[in-house]
């Protein structure tokens, strides 16, 4: 049982004239102020003169700071707010009083029910807020990431044939400023299986190397010849689903909440889907970003287009929430941070929600630029489909799309009779309901004491609670006639608009003003503040893709350099701020931005331009003169060798075992699973014990936050809770283990084993083929000697063993050739 619950039920039921008044000042001067004035200011007040433990309770204010111990009261938190453990005698050291027996069950009830329902305190703080020093702003237009990006000629060079790009000269040039010259070409076939890795995700056939590795030698010029082959790639499905999960990365997209309440999101995979057509289309990243924050805002031209744009605002509802909070204004106001923070982020690299509870640290961000954003995000509502249970305190609905031809439902409809049933059942509950509060109200007004009916009050209170929770989860799934519906997790503005309070250390209890909604005051930007009809969000996604925000281009060309080169320009993708790094070429990346936005804010355009430079396709290979001088390569004298992504490590077994499933998996596997508890799966085994047995894309797998697919756990998958623009990359035992021993691994080598032996009558010939499909090329003669030697000793033990067995011996050297640090690298 939940215990947020449980206490909620026994405050209600239990002390029903408590629970009614709990909210009023009436109650605080009644049942609160008089306790404090008699058992606490003796050792707790400025009228005293003592504060023992540093802890002042005659002033709200020093309720809420609380002494050396933290915090006397939490609003909406009585299992947090020592006041309540100390009054119980629960912490012999925080005992008050602390001579004599703790204060008695129904003074300690009292202060439960008031700290739950906000801690209404009326008294006049004896420590004000104090004045904040403004935030320089100014200065923090000067700061490089927050001027637009200028236009910058390409800079002189020695070497004047060697550029394809104009990224190509500013490379060059800072090289050549060093002292340093660039690395010769990769090899043909190391180019292209680099190019595929990049771009789709997965290596090149032993065909596709070849005839390209032909091509390449046989010409003198081999512009047309790239250029060709990266325009074949882009076009591609497999470039959309690669390029996709980039962005799923940044919008923290997972199918299940986390956190205490991991329940799931049947319906994110709507939004998934959404990312992968955006990218095959080329839609462009202006756009994109409009419809993920405004599109239910936004004028559809059919019905087709109106389901795109309700199911682009997925973006906001996919984080991980506090589903078993119990103060509803908390809960609002964590959810609009949570937004806020993943929105500044993902789309121009900064901490704005830093700023919650005091004035960045060192940012040019004030509280009043938060609570400006915030306002924003709690004038909107946010749809993420979870009903009230033991687990969630916060039930959602989820939006309705129009019907369409072909149109996917995977959620399952009900029997007419069935749907009437359960509405009964509703009405009855929701009777009971009303019969029992207002059998509290009478009690409470003629002044009965109803508390020895507390457990059984409690207990009809949970099971209507949670019945009905269970009931609107079925509903909402299914039309009056039991049909189901096309459903998806996203926003639209909430009935109320509001501006948001500025809080005092970001405390509910502690509203200091409100703040009107808009932008932070350190860009100078030329956008219409948000009106009193809408949320503002439509104006906000105006605003971030404003062709002159110093950000917004800049971030998204950083990520793009960032996955073609393992490092980005700006190394801390997710922050160009103060405390991030310093850009290694900053008129690059001016303008890669510039060149994104002239491009109608083309994707593809950038990829393009930066995978056809000389840069991108320079050898990998040590190089003692560069490596004195740039260990870490930031000048890029060289390409750096990078460790494949834990999807393309999966994908790529996939595709050279002959086994990929390259369609797209209709809906997800979390949409068929039972129940919406993922903890309680594990219990019923509705979960089931491998999400990892898809042959399909590792984009199609099951993202379930705290239950990934061993692979995408293993090889560093991205956190799902967090924006993560740059994941990291391990290497630890677990990795190995999985590779050898891993049964999917196994399955994959059994069927590289087969694929390769397939037509080949001798050794020499089916080592070849295992060799070209993993690596692209051909084993040398080192590495003939080595399988020679293997095999041999192989059989020898196999002998001895009576179980001589070729395709099994050669099942073994194929899992050798995919544990392989070749295999799991590109150069």
């Amino acid at each position: 049982m939940n215990l947020h619950l449980f206490i909620l039920g026994a405050a209600v039921f239990m002390s029903s004239a408590r629970a009614a008044m709990g909210t009023d000042t009436a109650f605080f001067e009644g049942k609160i102020r008089p306790v404090l004035v008699k058992h606490c200011y003796e050792c707790h007040s400025a009228e005293s003169g003592k504060t023992k433990g540093g802890l002042s309770l005659d002033s709200k204010q020093g309720l809420l700071t609380g002494g050396d111990s933290g915090p006397a009261v939490v609003p909406g938190e009585p299992t947090k707010s020592l006041l309540l453990a100390a009054m119980r005698h629960e912490d012999p050291d925080l005992a008050m009083p602390p001579k004599g027996p703790a204060l008695a069950t129904a003074v300690t009830i009292d202060f439960e029910t008031w700290i739950r329902e906000g801690a209404v305190d009326p008294r006049i703080s004896s420590a004000p807020i104090q004045e904040r020093p403004p935030v320089d702003v100014a200065a923090g237009k000067k700061f490089w990431s927050y001027q637009k990006p200028q236009k910058h000629p390409n800079p002189e060079v020695q070497n004047k044939g060697w550029a394809r790009r104009d990224l190509d000269h500013h490379i060059l040039a800072k090289l050549e400023r060093e002292g340093l010259s660039p690395s010769p070409d990769a090899a043909p076939g190391v180019l292209l299986r680099r190019l595929y890795l990049d771009l789709t995700g997965l290596p090149p056939t032993p065909e596709e190397s070849q005839t390209f590795v032909k091509a390449w030698t046989a010409l003198e010029t081999r512009e047309g010849l790239l250029a060709s082959t990266v325009d074949g790639l882009l076009k591609s499905p497999r470039f959309a689903e690669r390029w996709a999960r980039h962005w799923l990365d940044v919008a923290r997209f997972a199918e299940s909440n986390g956190r205490e309440s991991n329940l799931v999101f049947p319906h994110a995979w709507r939004y998934r889907d959404y990312v992968v057509d955006a990218i095959q289309s080329d839609k462009p990243y202006d756009r994109f970003i409009v419809e993920q924050i405004a599109g239910d805002l936004l004028p559809a031209k059919n019905e087709s287009e109106r389901a795109e744009h309700l199911i682009a605002t997925g973006f906001l509802a996919m984080g991980a929430k506090g589903l078993n909070e119990m103060n509803k204004a908390q809960f609002a106001a964590d959810l609009a941070d949570e937004q806020l923070d993943t929105v500044t982020r993902a789309i121009i690299a900064s901490s704005i929600a830093c700023a919650r509870c005091h004035d960045h640290k060192s940012e040019p961000f004030s509280m009043e630029d938060y609570y400006a954003l915030a306002g924003i995000f709690q004038s909107t509502q946010t749809h993420y489909g979870t009903w009230i249970d033991s687990e969630n305190n916060n039930g959602s609905s989820l939006i309705r799309l129009p019907k369409l031809p072909a149109q996917l439902i995977p959620n399952k409809p009900l029997n007419p009779s069935k749907v009437r049933q359960l509405r009964a059942d509703r009405n009855k509950l929701d009777a009971e309901q009303t019969a029992q509060e207002a059998y509290i109200k009478k009690a409470q007004k003629e002044g009965r004491d109803i508390s020895h009916e507390g457990f059984r009050l409690l207990s009809n209170a949970i099971r209507i609670l949670w019945t009905r929770g269970g009931i609107d989860g079925q509903l909402m799934t299914v039309d009056d006639e039991g049909n189901a519906l096309p459903l998806c997790m996203g926003v639209e503005d909430a009935a109320h608009i509001q501006e948001a309070q500025l809080l005092n250390r970001g405390e509910i209890a502690q509203p200091v003003k409100a703040v009107p909604r808009g932008f932070p005051a350190v860009f100078d930007l030329s956008v219409s503040a948000p009106g009193p009809v809408q949320s503002g969000r439509l104006e906000l996604a105006k605003w971030l893709t404003h062709p002159e925000h110093p950000l917004t281009a800049r971030v998204i060309a950083n990520r793009v350099w960032r996955h073609l080169f393992g490092v980005g320009l700006v190394r801390t993708a997710d922050n160009f701020g103060y405390s991030g790094e310093r850009p290694s070429h900053p008129e690059l990346l001016d303008t890669l931005a510039q060149q994104m936005i002239q491009q109608d804010w083309s994707l593809k355009a950038l990829v393009r331009e930066i995978v056809l430079s000389r840069s991108y396709r320079q050898a990998s290979d040590y190089r003692k003169d560069g490596f004195e001088k740039d260990p870490d390569n930031r000048l890029l004298w060289r390409a750096h060798k990078r460790r494949l992504d834990a999807e393309v490590i999966r994908d790529s077994m996939l595709a050279i075992s002959g086994e990929l499933d390259v369609s797209r998996r209709p809906g997800s596997l979390v949409t068929e699973f039972t129940g919406q508890s993922v903890s309680l799966m594990g219990f019923n085994t509705a979960l089931p014990a491998d999400l990892d047995g898809s042959l399909r894309r590792s984009i199609y797998l099951p993202v379930v936050r705290d239950h990934l697919p061993d692979v995408l756990e293993l090889f560093d998958f991205a956190e799902p809770t967090l924006v993560t623009g740059n994941r990291d990359v391990t290497n630890v035992p677990l990795q190995a283990l999985y590779l050898l021993n891993g049964p999917w691994v196994q399955q994959r080598a059994a069927a590289l084993a087969k694929r390769a032996l397939r037509g080949k009558n001798n050794p020499e010939a089916y080592l070849k083929r295992a060799f070209e499909l993993c690596f692209n090329r051909a084993p040398d003669q080192a590495e003939k000697e080595l399988a020679n030697a293997f095999f041999q000793a192989a059989r020898g033990i196999s002998a001895s063993e009576h179980k001589s067995d070729e395709y099994r011996l050669f099942t073994l050297f194929c899992q050798s050739l995919l544990a392989s640090a070749e295999f799991r690298y590109v150069d």
